[in-house]
């Protein structure tokens, strides 16, 4: 059904035509009906063309229709019972009008039987004023009735053609608003993600070397009275870790590419970060490492070095521990990361808040995998990265054969 708001332009074809017909009627029969009738006459067109003017704001299907149909139809068949030489002659033609309104504004059925109504009433007028012959002569007027229905139904279609055209411009233009809007949300999601892998980056990379080189120095100047070449030693040491951690800030701010570490295997990453952990702070680290590894996802492989980075930085600053373990292995589907030390047991309430520990849970989390803070059998504390190998897992990136 046609909303109460249609096009001007096939309104205006129809209200041309109306008006055309409705002028061309009256004309003659102004001319041939008594001079004291012509004011009635003329009131009769003049209500038939206001009304005809008022048939836009109708709603499409509603009583209103009908009884608009039913009014009009009153004023031509008062004109053709009042002068039925005129009004079968000529008003019958106003009744094709009639018939394209019908046709435009009411549903099939509706609208055919308001025709064949019309048509009727034309032929049982001209039989009773003309007779049988008269109105056996008129039936070609059946074919103006289906001309100007023809008429109205395709202006019907015509202007339900529009309005789903318009509806689907409208759904078009709200979805592209929609997707303007998303990718706005996209891009914003985008930025926050890349600031934060960048936090993670600097944090874990700068923040361990810089925890390690705090700790040492420490040491260096409390050595330096008595036993200057040890702490000279410690300075040499911690020269070369800050310069890697340098190295390391500029890769990181640029974005341009993935710390050293990431061009290594990962035995050979890890192997050479505890070796540097062990000359920097002097404690001893046990390395447990497969003899291989199934290929492992950039994404991965970050992970892994960082939760390893993040486990021994934990251990130098919290444990107060001898000795720390870091173990590698892959086993049904997983690789598993696990750094332990044999200093106090994690606190009852761990703040997971800090920087570190939560940028190894949000690593772990888009990778599908979890990480989980636990004391260690025999006492102290150790951190364990779970991550799956699943094909269906591995975010979209180069992977690392581990030779």
């Amino acid at each position: 059904m046609m909303s109460t708001h249609r096009s001007g332009s096939a309104f205006f074809l129809l209200n041309v035509a109306a008006y055309l017909t409705l002028v061309t009627v009256a004309m003659p029969v102004l001319a041939a009906v008594p001079g004291r009738s012509r004011l009635w006459v003329g009131l009769l067109f003049a209500l038939f063309g206001v009304l005809a003017t008022l048939f836009h704001r109708l709603k499409p299907g509603g009583v209103w229709i009908h009884a608009y149909l039913a009014a009009q139809t009153a004023i031509l068949m008062a004109l053709i019972i009042d002068f039925p030489e005129s009004g079968v002659s000529h008003v019958h033609l106003l009744f094709f009008v009639l018939s394209a309104y019908a046709m435009l504004m009411l549903p099939l059925l509706p609208a055919v039987a308001w025709i064949v109504a019309f048509f009727a009433l034309t032929m049982a007028a001209a039989t009773y004023f003309f007779g049988w012959k008269h109105a056996v002569g008129m039936s070609a007027v059946a074919g103006g009735h289906a001309l100007f229905g023809g008429f109205g139904a395709l202006l019907r279609r015509s202007e339900m053609d529009r309005q789903r055209t318009e509806a689907l411009l409208a759904e078009l233009r709200e979805a592209h608003r929609q997707l303007q809007e998303y990718a706005t949300r996209v891009e914003q999601l985008a930025v926050a993600e890349e600031r934060n892998r960048l936090a993670r980056e600097m944090h874990d990379a700068l923040g361990h070397r810089l925890t390690v080189a705090v700790v040492q120095l420490e040491g260096a100047q409390r050595l330096i009275p008595t036993d200057p070449q040890r702490a000279a030693r410690i300075v040499s040491t911690m020269r070369e870790q800050l310069k890697t951690a340098l190295g390391e800030l500029r890769q990181t701010v640029a974005a341009l590419r993935a710390a050293p570490e990431n061009e290594l295997p990962l035995p050979a990453a890890l192997s050479r970060l505890t070796q540097s952990f062990r000359d920097a702070t002097g404690l001893a680290v046990h390395l447990d490492l497969p003899p291989e590894l199934p290929p492992l996802p950039a994404g991965h492989h970050l992970a892994l070095y960082r939760a390893a980075q993040e486990g021994l930085t934990n251990v130098q600053r919290h444990a107060e521990a001898s000795q720390a373990w870091l173990a590698l292995r892959a086993d049904n589907g997983h690789v598993f990361l696990t750094v332990a030390d044999d200093g106090r047991n994690f606190p009852a309430a761990i703040d997971e808040s800090a920087f570190g520990l939560r940028g190894l849970r949000e690593r772990a989390a888009e990778l599908g995998g979890q990480l989980l803070l636990e004391d260690r059998p025999g006492g102290g504390a150790q951190i364990r990265l779970e991550l799956p190998l699943l094909p269906e897992k591995f975010p979209k990136g180069r992977t690392h054969q581990v030779e």
